[in-house]
């Protein structure tokens, strides 16, 4: 394993580096602390090209001044928290509501938003770049002072790992994941509408107003949010389905079914050859589809349009500290919050 840092840019009269992780097959990822953002995921095509199978950007800049969660560690809360409010212990809490009224990704200064220090390991099998922050207390009107730290290796088996830890001092909330947007084309001005999409998932979450989960859990059966079946991205966001005309495609959380059948979702791209398999620990899935262009930011010289990325945001359940039976984001003093999520390259496998 090859470990190589640059200078990616400068914030705040601070140098920031980026660092990048190579393995033996000339497989690499790159990442930033800022944000802990995954800014490149380099492999190959079937004809042995090249190319970065994620969203990610040239300019520190467009990632502090537009912020496009491209890559971000998002928290301390992903998703949306309704009216930027909830009760712990008793106590209420109002959080910044930084979109449409609601509390969105940890607020106007989460996670994303921050330079987290780090250090870099490597063995002959795997190499890591381990990031760390302290989020004082108050902030962002959280309470209590968390203890963050995310890991991601890069191994010889062409698998990128997100390892989570956390530690409180007073009682908060605690549900993060990683916004990594994937185009298995490597070339971000074609869509991922042809992807082929699998999901282990026989539930999904409904959006209400606002994008908010409503609390209903609903089968996936006979609609365009069954892919238990591999089937292409297309077949959502072409659908008159409700729930994909509330957000134009997806947007919305899979319940895994969590059966040790395999990889908790996949995505393939016939073209390229290219494969990302997923696992997780994590009840939840969200999966977007990039429903609309991002203003303000450029890849490779061209504007970012509509339907140009998938994700697949591994978490608890959004909102559950205001929706019963979601689910415990509780992070409490004495607890460890630890997490993984693995993503894995595979070339030329059939789903």
């Amino acid at each position: 394993m090859q470990v190589h840092e640059e200078i990616f840019g400068m914030w705040n009269n601070q140098e920031v580096p980026v660092i990048t992780l190579t393995n033996s097959k000339d497989v690499s990822i790159k990442a930033i602390p800022y944000g802990a953002h995954l800014i490149e995921w380099s492999v190959p095509d079937k004809d042995g090209d090249f190319d970065n199978i994620t969203l990610g950007l040239d300019d520190l800049e467009e990632y502090t001044e537009v912020r496009p969660y491209y890559g971000a560690t998002v928290g301390r809360v992903a998703g949306r928290i309704n009216s930027g409010m909830f009760t712990l212990d008793g106590v209420e809490y109002k959080l910044e509501k930084n979109l449409n009224g609601h509390h969105l990704h940890g607020g106007l200064e989460g996670l994303d938003t921050k330079l987290w220090d780090y250090k870099v390991t490597q063995s002959e099998e795997e190499a890591s770049i381990i990031f760390s922050y302290e989020d004082r207390d108050g902030e962002n009107g959280y309470p209590g002072t968390l203890s963050v730290e995310v890991t991601y290796t890069l191994t010889e088996q062409n698998e990128w790992k997100i390892a989570y830890r956390a530690t409180t001092d007073a009682p908060t909330l605690f549900n993060p994941t990683n916004h990594v947007y994937f185009n298995l084309h490597g070339d971000a001005t074609r869509t991922i509408m042809d992807h082929s999409l699998y999901v282990n998932a026989d539930q999904f979450v409904e959006l209400g107003e606002g994008t908010i989960p409503s609390g209903n859990v609903l089968p996936v059966d006979e609609t365009p949010f069954d892919f238990r079946e591999a089937a292409p991205v297309q077949q959502t966001i072409d659908s008159n389905h409700p729930q994909t005309q509330l957000v134009s495609g997806l947007d919305h959380p899979f319940v895994l079914n969590q059966d040790d059948k395999g990889p908790d979702a996949i995505i393939l791209d016939q073209e390229s050859g290219r494969t990302i398999k997923m696992w997780t620990d994590q009840p939840v899935v969200v999966i977007y589809t990039h429903n609309g262009p991002q203003a303000g930011v450029t890849i490779d010289g061209n504007e970012v349009g509509a339907y140009a990325g998938i994700t697949l945001e591994t978490q608890g359940y959004p909102d559950a500290i205001n929706i019963p039976n979601f689910g415990n984001i509780i992070l409490r003093p004495g607890e460890e919050f630890r997490s993984e999520t693995i993503y894995q390259f595979h070339l030329n496998e059939a789903i």
